[in-house]
């Protein structure tokens, strides 16, 4: 199920609590992750974890992918 790199460009500009709801309900993921402006995150790679950019107002900045 996580073999290959996913990305969900269609959730730029949605709300970021929105974007993890939906990746988790159409992906099977359950380890989705919001990261908002200067927040530090691990450089790992991980193919069971998706990330979702947010900006300053809780919208998704760029399109979340694995990883």
């Amino acid at each position: 199920m996580f073999d290959e790199p996913r990305s969900w460009p269609d959730l730029v500009g949605k709300d970021g609590k929105e974007a993890v709801e939906i990746i988790k309900r159409d992906s099977g993921f359950t380890n989705v992750q919001i990261v908002g402006p200067d927040m530090m995150v691990t450089m790992d790679y991980r193919t069971d974890r998706v990330r979702v950019h947010v900006n300053e107002q809780g919208k998704v900045s760029s399109p979340p992918t694995t990883g």
